[in-house]
């Protein structure tokens, strides 16, 4: 691609702004020639090894990896038919191979619920086998009608993480709905990204589930973005394919199951919450590249410096952390330009003047310098890095705190939430539902808010004026 030609839009016009990251930074390109398919340039997909690599290292902890097939036969996707009512309109199916058309069409998973069940019945036995704990990393499918937007909506959804657990009571399965908002909790907290966790309503849960919880963020636009779910699924699936188990007294009864997916709208999250005017914000744990070494060479001392820059690399190497000196025969201005856009959390300048003073001179990415005696620099490197990253939540819990209001009133909602995120009293019903997002030209996000800073005591509706509780209210994507 062409190097760094003009700069970003202001993030004050995120869409823009936006659009123009994915490419300055390689992270997607656009130009695949299938609406809603993108291709990930190698630096994006370094993000994304990474990202998803730490959602393995909390899965695998009590979960299991495996792979079922991309293909669903006709017979078993409609099996479940409120599933199935809920992805009717998204699903493609395939229905010749090569020229001869198939005796089974096969829809392309939309999500894996009917790909896994009947394997599910087939190796649940006994209660001896519970919980059983699986999940997957993989590509699914959904023909999205709606304006599509790289890592945010699309047709194919490249890195789905769904997992899937079967346990022997409704309640064992609540707790683990629980356990899972809490590694979801712990893996955003390593992307340094503050959530919402909620309870959404009925009519917007997971199809065939008993209820659904949520995780969403707020976008520097106001609006949410939901980054997780985490679904109860009751025991209707298993009734559904015959997933039994033969408990304690020999007797054969139904599993409970719960599903929870985490897409690369993590990735969208990641980008969106911490990148600025300058490109991207990245957390040390999460950047391709954790320290850039930039020479600053005079010619009469080029040699030196070089070396110099060469020895430092190696040393940080040895420490463990991704550097990379940059030798390439541009202005230093340039270079960090080009490495601002990419997100890198920390700059090393080393010239003439850090080798007579002994130091080099460390810039984080959000500008702020310091030198750092050359003889302590693998420790100094670690504090800067293990600070900028505490930076980097602190400034994004801020951000989101400033996006979230309470209203009492419908007229107060509709100012409230241009900006962000509105915390109301909502009685449940559905006809007060459907006047609050008529009139405040929002949604309903969730109820049962966990979140410590929201209010927690009962108030009167904001649309009926009877007892109500607390109701998280925003426009989304």
């Amino acid at each position: 691609m062409e190097e760094d030609a003009g700069t970003l839009p202001s993030k004050k016009d995120f869409s823009a702004w936006y659009n123009d990251i994915l490419w300055r930074a390689e992270i997607m390109d656009v130009r695949y020639p299938v609406k809603g398919l993108y291709v990930w340039y190698p630096f994006g997909f370094a993000i994304r090894k990474r990202v998803y690599q730490t959602l393995r290292d909390l899965l695998d902890v009590d979960h299991e990896e495996a792979l079922f097939p991309l293909l669903i036969p006709e017979h078993e996707f409609m099996k479940e038919a409120e599933h199935i009512k809920g992805f009717e309109n998204e699903v493609y199916w395939v229905t010749h191979g090569g020229r001869n058309e198939l005796d089974v069409p096969l829809a392309l998973r939309p999500t894996s619920e009917t790909a896994i069940y009947p394997m599910y019945a087939l190796w649940v036995r006994s209660h001896a086998d519970l919980p059983l704990k699986i999940y997957q990393i993989v590509n699914t499918f959904r023909y999205e009608t709606r304006h599509t937007r790289p890592l945010i909506r699309l047709r194919e959804i490249t890195s789905f993480k769904e997992a899937h657990t079967v346990h022997a009571t409704w309640e064992d399965a609540e707790r683990q709905v629980e356990a899972a908002l809490d590694l979801y909790r712990r893996f955003y907290d390593r992307l340094c990204v503050p959530v919402l966790i909620s309870r959404r309503p009925d009519w917007d849960k997971f199809p065939g589930a008993d209820y659904t919880m949520a995780v969403d963020t707020i976008m520097p636009d106001g609006k949410t973005l939901q980054i997780g779910t985490v679904h109860h699924l009751g025991d209707q699936f298993s009734k559904t394919f015959g997933i039994t188990y033969e408990d304690v007294n020999g007797e054969q009864q139904y599993v409970y199951q719960t599903c929870y997916g985490i897409s690369e709208r993590s990735i969208a999250a990641l980008i969106s919450v911490h990148g600025d005017d300058r490109g991207l914000v990245l957390p040390p744990d999460l950047a391709p590249l954790q320290v850039v070494i930039v020479p600053i060479i005079v010619a009469r001392r080029r040699d030196e410096v070089i070396r110099a820059a060469g020895d430092l690399e190696e040393e940080l190497l040895g420490c463990g952390l991704r550097v990379k000196t940059d030798l390439r025969e541009i202005r230093p201005g340039a270079k960090y330009y080009h490495w601002e856009m990419r997100g890198v959390p920390l700059r090393i300048e080393i010239g003439p003047r850090d080798l007579d003073g002994g130091v080099v001179t460390a810039v984080n990415r959000y500008g702020e310098h310091a030198a750092i005696s050359r003889d302590q620099v693998a420790a100094g490197v670690a504090d800067m890095l293990a600070s900028f990253r505490d930076q980097m939540r602190e400034v994004a819990e801020t951000r989101m705190k400033e996006h979230i209001r309470t209203a009492d009133s419908l007229a107060d909602a509709a100012e409230s939430v241009k900006d962000g995120v509105v915390a109301v009293c909502w009685c449940g019903s559905a006809e007060c539902a459907d006047a609050i997002e008529e009139q405040v030209d929002a949604s309903i996000l969730g109820t049962d808010v966990r979140s410590s800073e929201m209010m927690t005591s009962a108030g009167t509706c904001i649309s009926c004026g009877r007892t109500g509780a607390l109701a998280l209210i925003s426009r989304t994507y």
